[in-house]
């Protein structure tokens, strides 16, 4: 993700964390078909939400914002760390396959990708803790939907557990936010701003 768009896609809304992902994904679930594709799914997420902190983490460092460029790729590391656990406990640390051309999701990404457009180039360690929380909120509801609408048994067990390891994954974060100090009103404000060419 170029400087360039990051300052083209920047909401304050978004980045604050108000609302951080609101309204992207009005549809949380489809059905697996079986055991090992709802396995492949909970992988992908988690490989997804990987790459996109690491894209997050690589734009700010662009802008020279070191301090949530490193929580960026924190995130990334804590979700890479959570799709090894997946495939060490269900894959013996094989990638399962996936279709060609990446998973199909209800929405546009998966349920735990951060939205380019929560992005700010002055967005503050609060603001990125918030678009975590939001992520790992939607995470929650995804397994939390596809547990209520499995028909088989082993399926719903696999997603209640998910969901309630992405409900502990909130739970930290909240804990992480009460320890970061918010942002002051006119965090968006830059007496020098980037000089945008098309």
């Amino acid at each position: 993700m170029s400087a360039k768009k990051v300052k083209k896609t920047a909401s304050r809304k978004g980045a604050a964390g108000k609302s951080a992902g609101a309204g992207r994904r009005k549809k949380t679930a489809t059905k697996p078909v079986d055991h090992a594709e709802f396995l492949a799914r909970a992988w992908a997420m988690e490989v997804e939400a990987t790459e996109r902190y690491a894209t997050f983490a690589d734009a700010m460092d662009e802008h020279n914002n070191r301090d949530v460029a490193e929580l960026f790729r924190k995130l990334s590391r804590i979700e890479q760390r959570h799709a090894d656990q997946i495939l060490e406990e269900n894959f013996a640390m094989r990638p399962p396959l996936v279709p060609r051309g990446g998973m199909r999701w209800a929405g546009a990404e998966g349920p735990e990708t951060a939205d380019p457009g929560d992005l700010h180039y002055r967005m503050q360690p609060y603001h990125a803790l918030r678009i975590a929380f939001g992520c790992e909120k939607h995470a929650w509801e995804f397994f939390t939907e596809l547990a209520r609408s499995a028909t088989s048994a082993r399926v719903r067990k696999a997603a209640l557990e998910m969901a309630e390891e992405e409900a502990e994954h909130m739970r930290l974060i909240e804990d992480w936010l009460k320890r970061t100090p918010p942002p002051p009103p006119d965090w968006e404000h830059d007496p020098d701003p980037p000089v945008l060419s098309d």
